[in-house]
C-alpha cells in the first residue's frame, strides 16, 4: 500500500471525512484540501507529517477489557463518555452504553473500543446484562406537557422515564443522574419533585447537590445538579441517613494552565463576526442588561459554562490576543481540558462537533469526586440480610 492509500484507509477506517480528520489532526485552516491533495497523490507529506497520521487513534485509550471488576455499571445518554472514565478508573466496568448521536458514538467508540446502542426508547431493560451503578447524564425536559393529557405526575413521553423504566426492572445497587443546574427550579420546581417522588416509589434512598466545576480544579464556572440514589431493598438504609457529597476542593483555578501555546489562525473570529459582537454588546448595554460576549485571558480565574452552542460564534468563552488583535475561540483541545479530561482523550470529529460534544458533556473531575463518595457509600452501608 503505498502513501497516499494509507492514509485514506486510515481516515476511512476512522469513520472520517477529510474534514474531520484535517481538524482532529490539527491541520490549520485548509487543512482538508491538503489532505485531499495528499489522498490524491498530487503531494506527499512529510515523513514526520505521515508517522503522525498512521499513529492517529491507533490505541483505544479507556478500554474497558477489566475482566475481574470490582462493580459493573451502564453508560446512559453517554455523549462522550465524561460520567464513565472516572467510574471505570475506580475498578468498574462499563457493561452497557447507549448514545444515539452518530458523531458522539464515533468519539465514543475510538476512545473506548466499543460501539454504543443508539436509541434508548428503542432497547429492552431486560436485555440489558445486570449491573450495579446505572449512570445518566439526561436531557432536561418539561412533564407539563405529558401532564395534559395523563396527569402531571405521569413521566412517559420524557427520556427520565426511559431511566425509571430500567431502574425498575434491573434494580441496581445505586444510580447517578446528572443534569442542568436549572432542573432544581424548572416549572417552580415541579419537574425535580416528579423526578424525586419517581425515584422514591422505586425503594431509591434518593439526595442531591448543585456542584460547580470551579470548585473542584477546572477553571469553569460551570454549576450542575447531581442525583445520587441507594437502593433500600438491598441496602439496610436508617431512617435518618444523608448521604454526603464530595466536599469541594477550591483549589486555585487559572486559565492560562490549560491554553495551549501555538494556536491556528483559524481560531481567532472574523473581522465582522468581531464587529458583530461588539455592536450586540453595546445594544445590550443600552437596554440595561449584560448580554454580549464576555473576554478571558491567562490570568482569568475561571471561563463562563461552555455551551453546545459554543460552535456558532463562541461567544460565551473569548479569549483576548493583545492589544490590536481580533480575540480567539478555544481550540477543542482547550475545551476537554476545560472539561477535565484527560490528554489522553482523542478527539476525532470536526472542530463544530467537538464544540458540541464537549459542551454537552460533564465536568470529569467533578464527577471523580461524587463517583469516588459513592464507592466509599456502597462499601461502608450495611447489606440488607
Amino acid at each position: 500500500m503505498n502513501m497516499c492509500e494509507a492514509i485514506k484507509a486510515k481516515r476511512k477506517n476512522l469513520g472520517l471525512t477529510q474534514k474531520d480528520f484535517a481538524d482532529a489532526l490539527g491541520m490549520g485552516r485548509n487543512g482538508d484540501r491538503t489532505l485531499r491533495r495528499w489522498e490524491n497523490g498530487e503531494s506527499t507529506p512529510s515523513v514526520l507529517e505521515y508517522k503522525t497520521i498512521i499513529q492517529f487513534a491507533e490505541k483505544t485509550p479507556f478500554e474497558g477489557n477489566n475482566e475481574t471488576p470490582e462493580f459493573k455499571f451502564i453508560d446512559l445518554f453517554a455523549g462522550i463518555g465524561g460520567i464513565r472514565i472516572p467510574f471505570q478508573e475506580l475498578g468498574g466496568k462499563c457493561v452497557f452504553t447507549s448514545e444515539w448521536d452518530k458523531f458522539a458514538q464515533k468519539t465514543y467508540r475510538v476512545n473506548f473500543g466499543e460501539e454504543p446502542a443508539g436509541d434508548i426508547t428503542q432497547i429492552e431493560a431486560c436485555d440489558i446484562p445486570d449491573f450495579d451503578i446505572l449512570l445518566g447524564g439526561f436531557p432536561c425536559q418539561p412533564f407539563s406537557q405529558a401532564g395534559l393529557k395523563k396527569g402531571f405526575s405521569d413521566t412517559r413521553g420524557t427520556l427520565f422515564f426511559e431511566i425509571e423504566r430500567i431502574l425498575k426492572e434491573k434494580k441496581p445497587k445505586a444510580f447517578l443522574l446528572e443534569n442542568v443546574k436549572q432542573l432544581k427550579g424548572h416549572d417552580k420546581g415541579r419537574t425535580l419533585k416528579v423526578i424525586l417522588e419517581h425515584l422514591d416509589a422505586l425503594n431509591y434512598y434518593v439526595n442531591y447537590e448543585v456542584l460547580r466545576a470551579g470548585d473542584f480544579g477546572v477553571p469553569q464556572n460551570r454549576e450542575r445538579i447531581y442525583i445520587v440514589g441507594f437502593n433500600k431493598e438491598y441496602y439496610d438504609i436508617v431512617d435518618n441517613y444523608e448521604f454526603k457529597f464530595p466536599i469541594p476542593t477550591y483549589e486555585k483555578t487559572r486559565l492560562g494552565d490549560i491554553l495551549e501555546h501555538d494556536v491556528d489562525e483559524k481560531y481567532t473570529i472574523s473581522d465582522a463576526l468581531w464587529e458583530g459582537h461588539q455592536r450586540r454588546k453595546q445594544e445590550h448595554k443600552k437596554k440595561g442588561n449584560g448580554f454580549g460576549y464576555s473576554l478571558f485571558n491567562a490570568d482569568s480565574e475561571y471561563t463562563n459554562t461552555i455551551s453546545a452552542r459554543y460552535y456558532k460564534d463562541g461567544s460565551e468563552i473569548l479569549i483576548e490576543q493583545g492589544i490590536g488583535e481580533n480575540p480567539r475561540k478555544l481550540t477543542p483541545r482547550e475545551c476537554a481540558r476545560l472539561q477535565g479530561f484527560p490528554e489522553k482523550f482523542i478527539i476525532t470529529v470536526s472542530d463544530t462537533q467537538a464544540y458540541k460534544q464537549f459542551g454537552n458533556s460533564v465536568a470529569v473531575p467533578v464527577i471523580r469526586a461524587v463517583a469516588k463518595r459513592m464507592r466509599e457509600e456502597m462499601k461502608t452501608l450495611p447489606i440488607k440480610e
